[in-house]
């Protein structure tokens, strides 16, 4: 009767393989960023499962070679082990997929079940068939292979009910995903019958990692940069839900530099290398985001940081003296977690409302009151999304002012500068400061844009008709919109429909920053100026001024904010200053227009310093566009 039975033929080689592969993605989930999610702590249990029931199961086939003699249930024991945590994984495995493909209670509940009772039973009847010795014979310290009949049994029913639900939530799971899953799981099936088939069995324990990796790459792989140390905003996200769970209070510091994040460039050496140090050396098992080009943020727990306040302070004492070496213009925003911020996984539209309301360079601590604000940022965020969303050329949300303009030359008011405002129910009128901003970050400007050019060139059209001389309204356009391929046809199309010539028309643009902007809007300018539209180069004099830049770009007028005029104002050689400005502007062919005339010093001061045309409140507020009659000729 021995020389019939079928003995199992081991080799340790194979699981000390898959403990050394276990030990390898522990390590690698300890070193990385995790998504500690309920399905990541699922995963890892499995992981620790697979590593014990490895561990069970060389030390039943080395104790059985060096002493086999030892009483039969030591063997009996460490195999049900082996065998019951198998199961525990394959159970895990249903538990897991409802989890990751985020399945109702109500739909998850009969998976639950069947797979509990799958456990219970096979387990229980693999235990009493290995004590009682009719699944597990040891003959000359050997395990015959017949032993392994339930457990055989029990995988292929797991499989089946495993397929039954991957195929269930199929349409829950990326395509990719699922020819991940069904891939994987197939090749163990095949590693499994073919060893089965061989009579081993030590290949078991690899089919069961094989799964793991799989999920592991597939939803828990690392999303780390590997040059600058900062993870995606998948991962933030679920840091965010993990902490609010934990109820664990957090640090952040919000990195915005406008210029990376305008142009595309990609972060320099030197500028990883601080980012990583700061990261790395100041706060304890803190975590780098990469939010956007040139947006980072840094995550701190506050419970591994205890003395927080005093590292941020050390922190801000190097980024002063870092920022006299790389100049990047930045916006750099300090708070703590919130639970209505983790609730709502707020932070990044709450940091860019920040953003929106702080001039460049600043230092900004989180107040109670951005809070408040964050809700109005949140309400207009909303409205402008419906705003671009339908894009009507006569949405009633989008107010049309007008502020006219002095023509020195003609004595007249012949034009004006439109002015945008929104009207929006419980808000009532909106100021440009408040929601251009917020149009700008978030990919709405160029419909506003649209919208009031729209309804300029209508006003336009209605005045002519009327009888009233009209040069031209100019309208504000951010230098964002020009990199848009259609930007040019988009202008010229509105125009074209509205019937009024295009002199009738002019664009302000503030000066561009960088290379990329700057070409762009040569070629924008000089296209549209060929339809006869007029450029005026809006806010000269505030913050940077490129003078041999702004002469290559093709304006007609250079305006003179309003802080150039009051400089002037201060003291004769600042006037002295602004006069040869405005000489230069006038000897080169540009008309000079001051704004932000508001008495008759600055008026005087303007008239005498080159100036073209004149606007401010001496003159008139900002007006709807239908009272601009009020201050126009007839013809």
């Amino acid at each position: 009767m021995q020389g019939t039975v079928q003995l199992e033929k081991y080799f340790a080689a194979s699981e000390i393989t898959v403990l050394a592969v276990c030990f390898v993605m522990l390590i690698l989930l300890t070193v990385s960023f995790k998504v500690r999610m309920k399905s990541f702590r699922i995963f890892a249990a499995m992981l620790y499962m697979l590593i014990i029931a490895t561990l069970a199961d060389l030390t039943l086939h080395y104790l059985m070679d060096r002493d086999p003699d030892l009483p039969r249930t030591v063997f009996y024991a460490l195999r049900t082990i082996y065998h019951t945590l198998l199961f525990a994984i394959l159970h895990q495995y249903v538990i897991y997929t409802c989890e990751a493909t985020a399945l109702s209670r109500q739909r998850r509940k009969p998976y639950v079940l069947i797979a509990s009772a799958l456990f219970i039973i096979f387990s229980i009847a693999d235990a009493v068939g290995i004590f009682t010795g009719r699944t597990m014979h040891i003959v000359d310290g050997m395990i015959s292979f017949e032993g392994s009949t339930i457990f055989t049994i029990g995988y292929v029913l797991f499989v089946l009910l495993l397929t039954v639900l991957l195929i269930r939530v199929r349409r829950r799971l990326y395509r990719q995903v699922m020819i991940g899953f069904f891939g994987v799981e197939m090749i163990s099936i095949i590693v499994l019958a073919a060893a089965r088939l061989r009579m081993q069995s030590t290949y078991t324990a690899s089919t069961f990692l094989f799964p793991l990796i799989a999920v592991m790459y597939l939803l828990h792989s690392n999303p780390y940069d590997a040059l600058l140390g900062a993870n995606d905003l998948r991962g933030l996200n679920n840091l965010i839900h993990y902490s609010d769970e934990k109820q664990r209070e957090y640090l952040f510091l919000s990195l915005y530099m406008r210029e990376l994040d305008e142009s595309g460039a990609t972060l320099s050496e030197e500028m990883r290398t601080l980012i990583r140090h700061v990261a790395e050396s100041y706060y304890r098992k803190s975590t780098l985001f990469q939010v956007s080009n040139g947006h980072m943020l840094l995550m701190v727990p506050k419970d591994r940081n205890p003395n927080w306040e005093e590292r941020t302070v050390k922190v801000l004492e190097e980024f002063g003296k870092e920022y006299e070496r790389f100049r990047y213009d930045y916006k750099l925003v300090i708070g703590e977690s919130t639970p209505e911020l983790n609730r709502k996984n707020d932070y990044i539209s709450f940091i860019r409302s920040i953003h929106a309301q702080i001039p460049e360079n600043t230092i900004h601590r989180v107040q109670p009151d951005d809070r408040d604000k964050f809700r109005r940022y949140e309400t207009i965020l909303k409205e402008v999304a419906d705003i671009a969303a339908k894009k009507d050329p006569d949405d009633p949300r989008v107010l049309v002012y007008c502020q006219p303009v002095y023509n020195i030359r003609t004595g007249k008011y012949d034009t004006a500068e439109a002015l945008m405002r929104l009207l929006l129910d419980d808000m009532g009128v909106v100021f440009p400061d408040q929601f251009i901003p917020i149009a700008e970050e978030n990919g709405y400007i160029h419909v506003l844009t649209e919208i009031i050019l729209s309804k300029t060139c209508k006003a336009i059209s209605v005045l002519l008709s009327e009888g009233f001389e009209v040069t031209r309204i100019s309208v504000n356009v951010s230098v964002m919109e020009l990199r848009d391929q259609d930007f040019c046809g988009d202008i010229n199309s509105i125009i074209d429909r509205s019937g009024v010539d295009s002199s009738r028309i002019a664009i302000e643009l503030t000066e561009s920053r960088n290379d990329s902007d700057f070409l762009v809007m040569k070629e924008k300018i000089e296209e549209l100026k060929e339809k006869g539209i007029t450029f005026y180069l809006d806010d000269f004099g505030t913050g940077y001024s490129n003078m041999e830049r702004i002469l290559e770009l093709p304006f007609d007028i250079i305006k003179f904010d309003r802080s150039m005029v009051i400089a002037g104002g201060q003291n004769k050689r600042s006037e002295q200053v602004l006069g040869s400005l405005a000489d230069l502007f006038s000897k080169l062919n540009y008309s000079v227009l001051y704004e932000g005339v508001e008495n008759e010093k600055d008026e005087e001061m303007c008239r005498g310093l080159s100036a073209s045309y004149l606007q401010g409140y001496k003159y008139s507020e900002p007006v709807p566009i239908s009272e601009l009659k009020r201050f126009l000729d007839k013809e």
